[in-house]
């Protein structure tokens, strides 16, 4: 009877795939790897040349790791992408997700790849909290089943008149257009969420910040199925952190925010709002020419001039793009004080840096090498790719050659170079003010095309009764 039935289930075992497949063998069989996550500027949206995000590439570069397709799809909150875990119609979640002891006891996590900070977020010109104690009697919301969520309950240990409100399908923008409009006093947000969307809220300012940091982590189920899978997840990590990947991942998608002030990035915002309308027409025009995106030149033309066609400098340049005589001589530009002409010749003189560039020089980093070219030179450029060889870091990123050009302000460095003294932070600064701003107008088209997630009428109802209704 016994041999009966274990032949009976050895032929439904058979029927059915025959031998036993974990989720690391069913990826590399059928030849895809499913991945959810949500959308946002940090992890995932659809940018102009298609899908985009720090999480989106980290995920690209896993699948290609495996040597699988990447499926990736993304949901309207955290609880919808859990669900989607277990139901098993995906292998991981990836949606810039932080380890806290709760999702430790509900779910498998991968060893951390990131480090953030979490804001409290209030409306500038209103009473600015500075500590948990001040947001007591104050309203304030935050995403649900957030780590957030977890983080005020453990503060309430210690501040029981704190509270706050979560309200499903509302994501971090959608809580900041909140304290912008004044429907509520504060929220909580990842720090980088924040320097992601802020230029869409000059209103709005960073409270104070918690000082303790949160760790980002991918989720998965926690079965016996997905060990092997977590530790492929754990050595690619390993691997990419050793090898300087994961921090140039890192410093293309967050490098630029860290380095521009937030007094910067609230008057782009707002000359986004007041000045831009006027030239957008003509910058978009200028772009297409050039084969360039029309946010690039916008925040190239911005960091010049702030989109001032007649704006001069001390030494003599002017103009929307800030062109030299000399400059423009050559680049054809008759008018310096005619916005078109100076866009046409500020996007030629960008296209010859970066045609002039070594080849083996790829993107990102060929665009912002091109950039401090256009601010400090071709030879000075090529002078702080020589020092940076010399240090033993890699003169073909941005990120390594970002750290010399400082130094070509020190007598120690530039005598060892052939141009000699240049002012190498403000090329720097250059660069990533333009990035910050081209990032901004970026995400600014896809944050006002976004399909908004369903909303609950509680939303909309006094306290009191969307107390009594919870409590139901």
């Amino acid at each position: 009877m016994i041999r009966i039935l274990s032949s009976a289930l050895c032929a439904t075992f058979f029927l059915s795939g025959c031998l036993y497949q974990d989720s690391l063998d069913e990826i590399l069989s059928e030849g895809e790897i499913h991945v959810m996550s949500r959308n946002g500027p940090t992890t995932f949206y659809e940018g102009r040349n298609g899908p985009d995000g720090f999480e989106y590439d980290l995920a690209q570069l896993f699948s290609r790791d495996l040597g699988v397709d990447l499926r990736f799809r993304s949901r309207y909150n955290i609880e919808a992408i859990f669900a989607s875990l277990e139901r098993g119609s995906s292998h991981i979640a990836a949606a810039g997700l932080s380890i806290t002891p709760e999702r430790k006891q509900r779910f498998a996590l991968s060893r951390p790849y990131r480090e953030i900070s979490s804001h409290f977020i209030y409306r500038t010109g209103t009473h600015r909290p500075r500590n948990v104690q001040q947001l007591a009697g104050r309203s304030l919301m935050v995403v649900a089943d957030s780590a957030q969520v977890e983080t005020l309950s453990r503060l309430r240990a210690d501040f029981p008149e704190l509270t706050w409100r979560v309200e499903p399908g509302l994501e971090a923008l959608d809580l900041l257009e909140l304290v912008a409009a004044g429907d509520i006093d504060a929220t909580l947000v990842d720090s980088d969420e924040f320097s992601a969307q802020r230029a869409l809220f000059s209103s709005l300012g960073v409270g104070f910040t918690l000082p303790e940091e949160a760790e980002k982590a991918w989720v998965l189920i926690d079965d016996d199925r997905n060990r092997r899978l977590i530790n492929r997840i754990n050595s690619f990590f390993d691997r990419i952190e050793a090898d300087g990947t994961l921090e140039s991942l890192r410093e293309e998608h967050f490098g630029h925010a860290s380095d521009v002030s937030q007094a910067s990035s609230v008057t782009f915002a707002r000359n986004m709002h007041r000045k831009l309308p006027k030239y957008r027409p003509l910058i978009e025009e200028v772009a297409a020419e050039f084969q360039l995106d029309w946010e690039f030149l916008a925040a190239v033309s911005y960091q010049e001039s702030h989109w001032n066609p007649l704006a001069r400098s001390p030494t003599g340049v002017r103009g929307m793009m800030m062109l030299t005589m000399n400059t423009a001589r050559e680049l054809g530009v008759e008018n310096r004080l005619d916005a078109r002409q100076s866009l046409r010749g500020g996007a030629r003189y960008f296209k010859n840096m970066k045609r002039r560039l070594p080849e083996d020089i790829t993107e990102p980093d060929r665009t912002w090498f091109a950039l401090a070219a256009y601010n400090i030179g071709l030879g000075h450029l090529e002078d702080a790719r020589v020092l940076t060889e010399r240090r033993g870091a890699d003169p073909h990123l941005w990120m390594d050659v970002k750290a010399t050009l400082p130094l070509l302000q020190k007598s120690k460095w530039y005598k060892q170079t052939r141009y000699g003294f240049a002012r190498g932070n403000e090329a720097v600064s250059y660069v990533q003010n333009i990035r910050l701003y081209y990032n901004m107008l970026a995400w600014q088209e896809v944050a006002s095309t976004r399909e908004k997630p369903p909303i609950s009428v509680t939303q909309y109802l006094p306290h009191i009764l969307q107390d009594t209704l919870s409590a139901l």
